[in-house]
């Protein structure tokens, strides 16, 4: 399910005036016929509390079938995207991290294919409708946190911006308390499964409202 790695030069990420990624408004509802076929289930995480008080995570749990319906899910997910969001991108080898991207590019309407960046490390992709460029991240070969990527000026590059990072845990948490992991688990034994657990975690408060946007 994961696109083939390949070795085409990277953009220069844009490097805007820095802005707090948490101001992001809340997303709105998706239209419903773009849903995946099949939706498990959804669970808040954390304590609404008082006034002020920030949700630890919200967690909703899809099931994927087919690349096509992974690639749906992305541009379903594209719909709640804004400028200053961070996307955390979790599964082994050929789960379909880089299928779901693709499914983002064509949803945020951005240029030039989407396909694995391992070999660049990172690539942009401006927006062709006046919206936030798509920053496609593959951390795989990066060791260390923060500091050893700062060369990609992500910081940067975030606030006007998606940023989409695979293989980011531990790496790239210090660029937004708020950020949106997405965990793809598949089926163990039969590499011809095409089934995908896929569950959705969204961090801080720009993501409280992420299972009503989802529907």
């Amino acid at each position: 399910m994961e696109a083939p790695h390949n070795s085409p030069a990277a953009e220069t990420a844009p490097k805007p005036a820095g802005t707090d990624p948490a101001s992001a408004p809340n997303p709105a509802a998706p239209d419903s016929a773009a849903a995946p076929a099949s939706t498990a289930s959804a669970e808040h995480g954390g304590s609404a509390g008082g006034a002020g008080a920030v949700p630890e995570a919200v967690t909703v749990a899809l099931t994927v079938t087919s690349p096509e319906q992974m690639q749906e899910l992305g541009r379903r997910l594209a719909r709640v995207l804004a400028p200053g969001d961070l996307v955390m991108l979790t599964g082994e080898l050929g789960a379909g991290k880089t299928t779901l991207t693709r499914g983002l590019g064509e949803g945020l309407g951005v240029r030039g294919a989407v396909t694995s960046p391992t070999f660049v490390i990172a690539r942009v992709h401006p927006s062709l409708s006046g919206g936030p460029a798509l920053v496609h991240v593959d951390a795989y070969r990066l060791g260390g946190g923060l500091d050893e990527m700062e060369d990609l000026d992500l910081d940067v590059s975030l606030p006007e911006s998606v940023v989409v990072v695979e293989w980011g845990d531990g790496k790239v948490e210090e660029l937004s308390d708020d950020r949106l992991r997405v965990l793809i688990d598949r089926a163990t034994g039969d590499t011809d499964d095409e089934r995908r657990e896929v569950t959705l975690v969204g961090i801080g408060a720009r993501w409280a409202g992420l299972r009503e946007a989802l529907g």
